[in-house]
């Protein structure tokens, strides 16, 4: 089956006529939209399905790798404007240089780069670099889509935006590389897992911006300046001025798009004439003003000199903010779209590439040391400087490596200052833990932290310290931690890699699955509840979803679906012909529930019974969700009258023991007997 884009980029069966998530019109199914080198096969594998977009340096395509099972991937094609050998091989060696430095990063938040190669068009080079195919969707676009809804970003999300990106460019900047291009559009939400992504690296940019000012010098009678990367606006002025750039001048450009983000106006709009004018636009905490500010101080001594001050300066600042901050935000579940490219201009000729093509093999891989990496923050709130440092560092010393083709080796991790190596070994058995368990260590804190401040609300706002003094809080906070971790081992794998990253669009999506069983979401919520509450038996009832605890409850409710759908967790009770009643029986585990459904018939008169060996709950619910309960998670083991209305009948048993439970259930329906005088 061929796939169809729209001009957005979103891939569509090829029997669609209009397209699955914007519904614009698509074209003629008899082929792909063409464009550029759609249908062509570079580099012997690569074949060209769509183009993405064009700029200055050339265009970007979607393709597939042949030798990688077909799998997506994107080719970006830098076709400097050079003539003859010499000028070529220029060209090639500033990129392949380039294309060593993106080589070398290895990173979760960054498309990892597969190779740079060479094919040749009617005598001309093309230069082709090939990243990792990205589902999801710029903040770009995200953007406009609030701006649509009139809901823009708020404070908790930007805030968490910056804890998810702050380690990356921690991490970049420690592989001596500045990114130079961070927008809106070179930002993207990843579909698969809800994480920002860092894209479109400037340094290739840069390298053929290069090449043809070369071109132009040589050819121009007078001098002509090299051509400077960055965003007018989200770049600061030594870079556009003097093409100096630093780790802040990264830490600039990330709050220019947050100020864009915020407001929905561009960062020349808002910082022109009186710099702060834009804190008239947003309502936002004192601190979160005063980190942002410094970001975009215009004296670049007076920026925060690294990603790592400014995760430091955030979190002293998180204990003022709401808890949700540390959560994804419910408007982030969005349609996935394709990867966008952000080169913009004048379309290249068309044509075909030989077959021949050169294939300039990529630098080495450096061998990165174990830990948490740089995208771990635990402690959030409680912790400080130094606990922020512990776990966000990638244990590797902070220099720039200038021979990336030369794998780096792993060295010893660095001592935490003042702490005592009992208590870094137990930290670092933490974090083993942790990651054994594949659960976030953002999501671990925010459990944590409510612990930590319900049994200590006087100190709530205040940082732990390296001293002495703080050793018994922080021991306290390590055990917090890993009573969490106890209680978190029971759930699937897969549901606890995804704590942090639910939302309000997983409950809708749960919502819809479980009204296609023809159960309603009140049966699901029963099933999930039993499983939650045996778990965590000291939780609160009330506001569930709005704490951290919430992503807990969405996880166990994903697995309960599943296990509706397995038909472990769900059975449907047929009367059979000719007769009047039915039973079933069943064998339930500590916190277990399993949900009947029935199809009966208005006016019949019903009698439900349930019979269990230890303490349990029935819950009987019409097929109107918005009718009454006949029984709510009642302790009642019995209820009979005439139904109201016709469709299926929701029955769910859950154990209240400790211990498993056997039970039998019987359902008896009539339709010509008189229905007793009340349900009972």
């Amino acid at each position: 089956m061929k796939t169809l884009f729209c001009s957005q980029g979103h891939n569509n069966p090829d029997d669609n006529r209009f397209c699955r998530l914007c519904g614009e019109m698509l074209p003629a199914s008899s082929g792909l939209p063409l464009g550029g080198l759609a249908g062509q096969t570079l580099g012997l594998r690569y074949r060209v399905l769509h183009e993405l977009g064009h700029g200055g340096f050339g265009r970007t395509y979607l393709a597939e790798d042949t030798n990688r099972f077909h799998e997506f991937c994107v080719l970006k094609e830098f076709a400097p404007q050079v003539q003859g050998t010499e000028a070529l091989h220029k060209a090639e060696e500033l990129f392949e240089r380039e294309a060593g430095i993106l080589y070398k990063l290895q990173h979760p938040q960054i498309p990892r780069f597969r190779e740079l190669f060479q094919a040749d068009w009617q005598g001309k080079g093309r230069l082709f670099l090939v990243q990792d195919y990205v589902e999801g969707e710029t903040y770009q676009a995200l953007l406009r889509s609030r701006q649509a809804q009139n809901h823009p970003f708020t404070e908790p999300e930007i805030t968490q935006l910056l804890l998810q990106l702050l380690p990356v460019l921690d991490y970049i900047h420690a592989c001596g590389v500045i990114h130079r291009d961070i927008s809106p559009d070179n930002l993207m939400l990843r579909t698969a897992d809800r994480s920002p992504i860092l894209i479109d690296f400037g340094g290739v940019k840069q390298a053929a911006a290069e090449v043809n000012s070369q071109l132009r010098r040589s050819l121009a009678a007078t001098p002509v300046n090299i051509t400077r990367l960055g965003k007018v606006g989200y770049a600061p002025s030594e870079q556009m001025d003097r093409g100096e750039v630093f780790p802040h001048s990264d830490l600039y450009a990330l709050a220019a798009t947050v100020l864009v983000l915020l407001t929905g106006k561009e960062p020349q709009d808002l910082l022109a004439g009186n710099r702060r004018q834009w804190q008239r636009q947003v309502n936002l905490s004192p601190k979160l003003v005063t980190i942002l500010n410094r970001m975009l101080d215009p004296n670049p001594a007076k920026r925060y000199q690294s990603a790592q001050a400014v995760l430091e300066a955030l979190g002293s600042s998180l204990s003022a903010l709401d808890n949700s901050a540390t959560q994804p935000p419910n408007e982030y579940r969005s349609p996935s779209a394709l990867y966008p490219a952000t080169l913009a201009v004048a379309p290249a000729q068309v044509g075909q590439f030989t077959q021949a093509a050169t294939v300039y093999p990529p630098a080495k891989r450096p061998r990165r040391a174990s830990g948490f990496g740089a995208i771990a923050l635990l402690l959030l709130a409680a912790g400080t400087a130094w606990f922020t440092w512990w776990i966000a560092h990638d244990w590797q010393p902070k220099q720039p490596q200038t021979q990336p083709s030369k794998p780096t080796t792993a060295v010893t991790k660095p001592p935490i200052p003042q702490l005592s190596q009992a208590e870094q070994d137990r930290k670092q058995a933490l974090n083993q833990r942790r990651e054994s368990l594949g659960i976030d260590a953002g999501f671990l804190s925010s459990l944590v932290n409510e612990a930590f401040y319900a049994k200590h609300p006087d100190r709530r706002g205040r940082q732990l310290t390296t001293d002495k003094a703080d050793a018994a809080f922080r021991a306290e906070w390590d055990q917090l931690a890993n009573q969490w971790l106890d209680q978190l081992k029971p759930l699937s794998s897969d549901a606890r890699s995804r704590l942090g990253q639910y939302t309000d669009a997983d409950l809708q999506a749960r919502q819809t699955a479980v009204n296609q069983l023809n159960l309603s979401s009140r049966a699901l919520n029963d099933l999930t509840d039993a499983r939650f509450f045996n778990l965590f038996p000291d939780q609160p009832r009330q506001n569930l979803l709005n704490q951290p605890i919430g992503q807990v409850w969405q996880a166990i409710a994903a697995e309960q679906l599943n296990a509706v759908k397995a038909g472990t967790a769900l059975e449907t009770i047929k009367v059979p012909e000719g007769q009047f009643s039915q039973q079933v029986s069943g064998l339930l585990k500590a916190g277990e529930g399993k949900a009947y459904i029935a199809q009966l018939t208005k006016e019949q008169v019903i009698q439900i019974k349930l019979q269990a060996n230890q303490a349990t709950r029935l819950s009987i619910y019409p097929p109107t969700s918005k009718a009454a309960a006949l029984l709510d998670d009642s302790a009642k083991t019995s209820w009979s009258g005439k139904l109201a209305e016709s469709g299926f009948y929701e029955i769910v048993v859950v154990s209240d023991a400790s211990g498993s439970t056997n039970y039998d259930l019987s359902l008896a329906a009539a339709d010509n007997i008189s229905s007793p005088d009340t349900a009972r």
